[in-house]
């Protein structure tokens, strides 16, 4: 039968067919009831009597569970925690994050989600077909669908949700002819008497022995592997990072390898293998896609079980009631599978290929969903027609990264497809958190394809979608790289980003953001008025919004409100890697977080980020400041592998030389570096601070009056890193006793940005004002400093930075007891400024200096005693040296 009709109506123009209503094929429907207005319409296809529900949640057993907690579950990737809202007013008020649900009450979640976007006036109508469909065709600009009971829809778009169909290919002739074979244990009923026997032993058999549990019966299970899905542990101990570069690992058997010391090395860490398979849910469709054909085939003979048990766990409770049949004796478990079977009146006689026989009054199968197409009629029908294909291992349907089905469509038509038929390409496609991201991405593609959009909108290296042309994208995307690799010219990138496309709202804002916080340009302000008159008129996506809004509360708020703004954009968006730049403390600025939050923060991006050479960067600088070394010389390492100009790997690992006093080997290495690559860097002078550092540290006070004329002096250096390299450590030098003449500090001041001297927009920066105000012996400009700071809302300026120069107006005073007693409070608070310990450190040598010059040597050497015992310094050692000296003669 042709279905090949003409698609001149506009009924057919303004319909979207959704092929099943489980999980995945509720959640695009509702996506796009809410997104397409009311002269179109969403028409939802399944044969079942329920929507949202599918194999998954068609149970009607509440005890049994779902496999994630409460808190994963929500349908709306922005909104982590709507499930758990939803559930306290519709279920219990007192259910907590980590609490599992029933899956029956999940899935009346998913129904009641569609139910009240399809009630909202103005929304798209929703129309639900309770009919197979039995064929899908190209026809015109778009398809005809035709259902089992002989209609046929036209339609724009079609999005296929089907999942996978159990098999029974495993079954003897005679068994699979009998109807005691319970094919779909969710749409059949088991016998209420006799024993019976279970085939799989994964979460399925699991949810079936609960119910099927009663006293006098027995419970065969049987299985190739005897492996049964492992529970999850309260508290959760969270994801640990997957070992860097385990994406470039080449073939199984190496990956293997990788993987076991990865699992060992969390568990000697954490005691808990969980972690580790946890961290690496943002790499799983990266190392799937890296395998050969023959690898992933191979996986699936092989390592395929192993995988599963321990990736889909079972909630605690539901492994208790497990526990608690298997130990009254009624759930007897068996490695095999089967071999022959003889039904009989009274029973079915099965004998497994051990030997072992049982009498059962039925034989149910767990053995999960097939993954092929020929599974599935209407799969095989399509395959024929060539609208779909084989996806790799013979796993569904081969998709593109977006979800569009690869076939002989052209791209340009929305045929697309979600959930278990993308396993081919994804490998796991199946849970919740990959379901609710597939399912809006979808339904975001349907509908500007229905909205005129013929062609797919560019995306940044993050895979973001950038709603401008793809001339104005690739220079974006130039721009966000340097960014990334901290080189210059990122905003020269930008500026020729919206020249391209004047329209250009992400660009824009972008702009504003980096002037902003940067303070190297005084346009931010119109780069934010242009993005939202370029808002005005483009149809923005979720990110985009979000991103322009944050970066106008930033912009236009206090300091406080302005960065709880964009830190909730990043959680909401972690993947915007420009936004994470400006939240996390780096080279360039202070940032929005530190210490333990920053910590955090950085930590809770490996979900999503995986083994990405830039957020490996990132981490290494957290794991630095944790003093978690080896760990930090490894990531950085690594990142440097990938990209060699990384700036935040470089800046991460020349901090690993100089805490563990390798200055030589610090040196040199830097150096090579900033000879090759620093030209290119931005902020270069902080990496030559670096350099000098060690040198300083080497007690090599010549060499450090050579760099500094060569790379920190005005005007090689300028704007904000004037203050944080060239002034810091000048005034190290004096404080220090290495280099006390011809400081040229006032060529520093006069290249400083003043409102740095006067009005800081963050402790960071009011740090190191302070001590170039110092440095200077200005004692009026550090009075007003504390005057700004003490009347800040943030809690640091006034706290931290307020007595800090009051401290330094006391050493300018030489009032060096007053100095140090304040300096003390100071130097016991410093975390909060942001930066690096390294950075902060001038602080406590100030506190040395003004110890020393009060006489109190002994207090000034137990300081250094402390830093000694920590890191190597010929400086140090010269200055604890020259203490003691000090202490005799008096």
């Amino acid at each position: 039968m042709s279905l090949e009709v003409g698609m001149g109506t506009n009924e057919g123009d303004c319909r979207v067919v959704v092929v099943g209503a489980g999980a995945g094929g509720t959640l695009v429907a509702t996506h796009l009831v809410t997104a397409l207005s009311s002269r179109f319409s969403v028409e939802l296809v399944d044969p079942a009597p329920t929507t949202g529900r599918g194999q998954a949640y068609s149970t009607t057993d509440e005890r049994h569970l779902l496999n994630v907690p409460a808190s994963g579950m929500s349908a709306f990737p922005r909104d982590p925690e709507h499930f758990l809202r939803w559930l306290r007013t519709h279920h219990d008020p007192g259910f907590q994050p980590q609490d599992f649900a029933p899956r029956a009450v999940f899935g009346r979640y998913l129904e009641g989600l569609l139910t009240a976007a399809s009630e909202f006036p103005g929304n798209a109508r929703l129309v639900r077909r309770h009919a197979d469909v039995v064929d899908v065709a190209g026809s015109g600009t778009g398809f005809v669908v035709e259902l089992s009971d002989g209609e046929l829809l036209e339609a724009r778009a079609v999005v296929l949700a089907t999942g996978s169909r159990p098999g029974t290919r495993w079954a003897p002739g005679e068994l699979a002819a009998d109807p005691r074979l319970v094919t779909d244990p969710w749409t059949q009923g088991i016998p209420e008497s006799g024993d019976v026997l279970l085939l799989g032993a994964g979460l399925t058999m699991v949810d079936l022995a609960i119910s099927a549990d009663r006293p006098g019966r027995t419970l065969h299970v049987v299985s190739r592997t005897d492996a049964v899905p492992q529970p999850h542990v309260l508290p959760t101990t969270p994801p640990v990072s997957p070992p860097p570069g385990v994406t470039r690992t080449e073939g199984l058997d190496a990956l293997r390898a990788t993987l076991g010391d990865h699992v060992a090395q969390t568990v000697a860490t954490t005691g808990d293998w969980r972690a580790a398979i946890d961290g690496l849910r943002p790499v799983t469709a990266q190392l799937w896609r890296g395998l050969s054909e023959s690898d992933k085939r191979r996986f699936l003979t092989e390592d395929a079980r192993r995988w599963d048990v321990h990736r889909h766990r079972m909630a605690p409770m539901t492994a208790r009631r497990l526990g608690a049949v298997t130990d009254s004796g009624r759930l007897v478990r068996h490695r095999g599978i089967i071999a022959a079977v003889r039904p009989a009146d009274d029973a079915l006689h099965v004998t497994l290929d051990d030997g072992t026989e049982m009498a059962v009054a039925a034989v149910v199968n767990c053995t999960g969903p097939v993954g092929s197409i020929t599974a599935d009629p209407l799969l095989t029908r399509l395959a024929r027609t060539g609208l779909v294909r084989p996806g790799p291992a013979g796993l569904g349907i081969d998709t593109a990264d977006d979800g569009r089905v690869l076939g002989t469509l052209p791209a340009t038509r929305p045929f697309l497809a979600v959930g278990s038929l993308r396993r081919g390409n994804l490998w796991e496609s199946t849970a919740m958190p990959e379901i609710r991201e597939q399912a809006y991405d979808v339904a975001r593609s349907v509908a500007r394809a229905l909205h005129g959009e013929s062609r797919r909108r560019p995306v940044d290296p993050y895979g973001l979608t950038l709603s401008t042309d793809r001339r104005a994208a690739r220079r974006y995307n130039a721009a966000l790289g340097r960014l990334l690799r901290l080189q210059d010219g990122a905003e020269e990138g930008l500026r020729q980003a919206v020249e391209a496309d004047p329209g250009f709202v992400q660009a824009h804002a972008a702009l504003a953001l980096l002037g902003h916080e940067w303070g190297t340009n005084t346009h931010w302000r119109a780069s934010l008025r242009a993005a939202h008159r370029a808002a005005a008129g483009r149809h923005l996506d979720d990110r985009e919004s979000s991103f322009l809004d944050a970066v106008t509360t930033r912009l236009r708020s206090d300091e406080p409100t302005g960065a709880a703004a964009l830190l909730r954009h990043v959680r909401l968006f972690p993947r915007d890697a420009l936004a994470v730049s400006v939240a996390v403390p780096t080279v360039a600025f202070g940032g929005l977080t530190s210490g333990a939050q920053t910590a955090e923060l950085v930590e809770s991006l490996g979900r999503s980020y995986g083994d990405d050479w830039w957020y490996a960067g990132q981490l290494a600088f957290v794991r630095q400041d944790q003093e978690r070394w080896a760990e930090a010389e490894d990531l950085s390492s690594y990142a440097l592998s990938v990209e060699p100009a990384s700036g935040h790997a470089v800046h991460a690992r020349a901090h690993v030389f100089y805490e563990t006093g390798q200055h030589s080997a610090g040196l040199a290495w830097l150096d090579e570096w900033i000879r090759t690559r620093g030209p290119e860097a931005n902020h270069r002078s902080h990496f030559s601070w670096h350099a000098a550092l060690h040198e300083l540290m080497q007690d090599d006070v010549d060499a450090v009056r050579r760099r500094y004329a060569r790379e920190l002096a005005p005007p090689a250096v300028g704007g904000s890193r004037v203050v944080v390299d060239s002034g810091a450590l000048l005034w190290r030098g004096r404080v220090t006793g290495a280099w006390t003449d011809d400081l040229a500090v006032t060529d520093v001041r006069a290249a400083a940005p003043e409102e740095w001297l006067v009005a800081p927009t963050t402790p960071f920066a009011a740090m190191h004002a302070a001590v170039l105000l110092a440095g200077t012996g200005d004692a009026a400009g550090l009075a007003g400093l504390a005057a700004h700071a003490s009347a800040s809302e943030d809690r640091v300026l006034r706290d931290v930075v307020t007595p800090l120069c009051h401290g330094l107006a006391q050493v300018v005073a030489e009032r060096w007891n007053a100095a140090a007693a304040t300096l003390t409070g100071v130097v016991g608070s410093m975390e909060p400024l942001g930066g690096s310990r390294a950075q902060r450190e001038v602080v406590e040598d100030t506190l040395v200096h003004a110890l020393a010059m009060a006489g109190r040597t002994g207090e000034a050497a137990d300081l250094l005693d402390v830093r000694l015992s920590r890191r190597a310094s010929a400086l140090d050692a010269r200055r604890r040296a020259a203490l003691t000296k000090t202490a005799v003669r008096r």
